[in-house]
């Protein structure tokens, strides 16, 4: 079974965001081995620019040899859904490689971890909360899988 990390800013805090994660998560897991790490929102006293470095220091202490960061980010690339599969597709065909989607926190990610990021995608051209995000890409992947399989989840 091909391996999908996740890095994210923060614990999720609203039940909306909790339930539904738990609910992609579960029935995502039946495509992907999981893993994920959840990296701690950086003080609130500090500058937004402080801020960014330290999680972004904290979010780059977490990648492995062999990751594939993947950036959501709102200058990222627009895929469908078809076309997030293909790449996905990619990326967990390449030997000893995993990819590793990344949502920072309210602020965003730090340029480190933005220069260190292989690839950039964005699920909207809207801005959304970074929980949301986290649903909604969770949605997504669970999508990629079940195009993946020829399930009749996903419509064209």
């Amino acid at each position: 079974m091909s391996k999908i990390g996740f890095i994210w800013v923060g614990k999720l805090k609203e039940p909306f965001s909790t339930d539904g994660c738990a609910h992609y998560w579960k029935k995502l897991s039946r495509f992907f081995q999981l893993e994920e790490s959840v990296i701690k929102d950086a003080p609130g006293k500090l500058p937004v620019q402080d801020k960014n470095k330290k999680e972004g220091e904290g979010i780059l202490s977490k990648v492995k040899k062999g990751d594939i960061l993947i950036i959501l980010d709102e200058y990222g690339d627009r895929l469908t859904s078809r076309e997030l599969a293909r790449r996905v597709q990619k990326w967990t065909d390449a030997p000893n490689q995993r990819p590793v989607f990344v949502i920072g926190g309210p602020f965003g990610l730090s340029d480190e971890v933005k220069k260190a990021a292989r690839h950039s995608i964005r699920l909207s051209d809207m801005t959304l909360p970074h929980e949301l995000a986290r649903l909604l890409l969770l949605e997504q992947l669970y999508r990629v899988g079940t195009i993946h399989k020829n399930m009749p989840y996903h419509h064209d």
